[in-house]
């Protein structure tokens, strides 16, 4: 093979094992943030961005307790919005919004964002979670109402509070049996709860067979005798 050949052929080596690595890097990228961060429901509606939105029921579908809306809220514009509201369309299950701290509204900041659920975070609670663990492992529909975006539609999926949700989950979760007790209650008694009256051999206890002290009337009839 001539010297130009060689040259050629290793020039086209290079660039294989180059795509070949650049494939790996992506690949291996994706498994990490799905391991990481499932792969939610996401849309846009004008300046508002929701990404990763779940309905997140309780660990256990017979388990009784609230269920709770969790999403990541992006606000592209330059003026900030408030989420007003949220809704689950189909189901009669009211959603209380509470802020991450105080008592006022969710506000999106401009060219900012917010998170809805979790330790820290901003809360949107469903209290009848029985409506919509029905639906786990499916989708919800849910409208979130914006101050002056509007309504912005979308599905989310139901899932459980258990592995990546957990920390995402509704605050109240059923607590596990509390394991019995191995160890005895009580100590029982070594000591008898009575006492002999009396002892076989005393004098004067009257017993048959048993020598007593004689009467004083007996003592005089046998002295008159005498």
């Amino acid at each position: 093979m001539s010297r130009s050949l060689r040259r050629g052929a290793l020039a086209a080596t290079a660039i294989v094992f180059s795509i070949a690595s650049l494939s790996a890097c992506g690949a291996g990228m994706d498994a990490q943030t799905l391991g990481v961060r499932p792969d939610n429901a996401a849309t846009t509606v004008d300046t508002i961005k929701i990404q990763n939105a779940a309905v997140i029921t309780q660990p256990t579908a017979d388990a009784e307790g609230p269920a709770v809306v969790s999403a990541t809220v992006f606000n592209t514009g330059s003026e900030p919005q408030t989420l007003d509201a949220i809704t689950l369309p189909g189901l009669s299950a009211p959603v209380k919004l509470s802020a991450a701290k105080g008592s006022g509204s969710i506000t999106v900041p401009a060219l900012g964002s917010i998170i809805i659920g979790g330790a820290g975070n901003a809360s949107a609670v469903i209290e009848k979670g029985q409506g919509v663990s029905k639906n786990t492992g499916g989708v919800q529909d849910v409208l979130f109402r914006f101050s002056d975006t509007g309504d912005v539609k979308m599905q989310a999926l139901v899932v459980p509070a258990k592995s990546y949700f957990e920390g995402y989950g509704p605050s109240t979760l059923p607590k596990p049996p509390e394991k019995p007790s191995q160890e005895p209650t009580g100590t029982p008694s070594g000591t008898p709860s009575g006492s002999a009256t009396g002892q076989a051999g005393e004098p004067g206890n009257g017993r048959s067979g048993e020598p007593g002290t004689p009467s004083d009337s007996a003592s005089a009839s046998n002295s008159a005798g005498h």
